[in-house]
């Protein structure tokens, strides 16, 4: 491993430019210590830093980069729409294509809308919820990212149901005061949620949550939200911005078999290009402009690149035995790492091709309040091991790792025998 000089000049001169040196708080390394990697390139599984250090990624740009980085197919079929222009703000017919691959092998969406980020996706499909009902609160969980959209920016209260507390500065009261904050896997706390207020609109969820750790469900959990959904006439939204496309095409729905009534989608539908979606039921899409009164608009949506990259992408994950193969390679990685952990604490738990490290977890995690932030310490240690082996994680051990269909066997004896290295200079 070379030095970072590079990388920490960049970042010096970042700190003059953007608030903390960066344009999405968590690449600061605050949470693991040090300067951040600035990245020059990335080729398949590979990424190389501005010193020209090359690294295993199991970041994958937080996921959508399903099938590597750089994908020759997908930068060929981007390149060749590029050539006829690169926005007109007006439909395309590649809009219609990605739709209608999308539509056509999830059963449970009827129409899409595509945005340009999975933020605006859920913003966009609370707001939705909300007109179709004409209810006003949001019900969701602790532990469950939704983006930066104000409403979703709240943790819970004191009490067990309770209207939630914003976890952001800027974000007005009268904004949180209409979203009720619960704990993941309570049904009781759900139960009371919808007999306390009656005019819960929606109740979002991860169903995968796997942006506080990988806080895998029941799916008699998940079934229990869609049945007292259907019950108090309040819309299921699943946001599938991480999940979707990843377990299987269908995302969790599939996976767990439960059709929510919104879905919410990112990057990895526009093959790592900046979009997202949300799809549905065509009683509730049909609210949304010019059909409807509940208004969403975007220069950017459905942009004609990132359509023909999501196209590609998609198109080679729909390969039969596809998403088969990555859950094997990620149990092979799952495997490796847990034979080298001996007793330094660490485990891996992993979901179809999501997998994530966590020190001195006692037993399955299925709610954010099982995690011990004392253990953050040590996931810092060895992540700064990991990098001077050639291993890249996102920085943060809350944060999830991802297998694409880029990444070998080979890549994966290298990792396990980086983990082990590291993993004997902490003790």
């Amino acid at each position: 491993m070379k030095t970072r000089t590079a990388s920490g000049t960049l970042f010096k001169k970042a700190n003059t430019l953007f608030p903390g040196g960066v344009n999405s708080p968590v690449r600061a390394f605050r949470s693991v210590g040090g300067d951040p990697l600035f990245i020059d390139s990335g080729k398949g599984a590979l990424i190389r830093d501005a010193d020209g250090n090359e690294y295993i990624d199991y970041c994958c740009s937080w996921g959508p980069l399903i099938l590597g980085h750089a994908d020759d197919e997908v930068l060929k079929a981007v390149y060749d729409t590029m050539q006829k222009g690169t926005s007109f703000g007006a439909p395309t017919r590649l809009e219609n294509e990605l739709a209608e691959l999308i539509i056509t092998n999830v059963p449970f969406i009827d129409k899409l809308r595509f945005v340009s980020s999975g933020t605006e996706a859920v913003m966009s499909a609370i707001r939705l919820a909300r007109g179709y009902t004409g209810r006003t609160k949001i019900l969701k969980f602790e532990g469950c990212y939704h983006g930066h959209a104000d409403s979703l920016l709240v943790k819970a209260g004191s009490g067990l149901v309770t209207l939630g507390n914003s976890s952001s500065a800027g974000i007005p009261e009268a904004f949180v005061k209409e979203t009720v904050s619960v704990s993941l896997d309570d049904e009781n706390a759900v139960k009371d949620a919808f007999e306390q207020y009656s005019d819960i609109a929606a109740v979002i969820i991860e169903p995968v949550p796997a942006n506080n750790g990988l806080l895998i469900q029941r799916k008699e959990f998940l079934q229990f939200l869609r049945k007292i959904c259907s019950e108090k006439g309040a819309v299921l939204i699943f946001d599938e911005v991480i999940s979707g496309f990843r377990l299987g095409f269908q995302g969790a729905s599939g996976y767990y078999g439960i059709a929510p009534d919104l879905a919410t989608y990112g990057k990895i539908i526009g093959g790592g290009f900046p979009v997202g979606a949300y799809g549905g039921k065509k009683e509730i899409k049909k609210y949304i402009s010019p059909e409807g009164p509940v208004y969403q608009a975007g220069t950017l949506s459905g942009n004609p690149v990132a359509m023909r990259g999501g196209l590609a992408q998609l198109s080679r994950c729909l390969t039969p035995g596809f998403y088969e193969e990555l859950e094997k390679k990620t149990s092979y990685l799952k495997n490796g790492i847990m034979s080298v952990a001996g007793k330094s604490g660490l485990s891996v738990s992993s979901i179809g091709s999501v997998f994530w490290l966590a020190f001195d977890a006692s037993g399955p995690v299925a709610s954010a309040s099982q995690i011990d932030p004392g253990s953050m310490k040590k996931f810092g240690s060895l992540y700064h091991g990991l990098l001077e082996e050639g291993i890249y994680f996102g920085p943060s051990g809350y944060e999830v790792g991802f297998v694409s269909s880029a990444h070998t066997y080979e890549h994966f004896d290298r990792t396990i025998a980086g983990f082990e290295r590291a993993l004997k200079k902490m003790d």
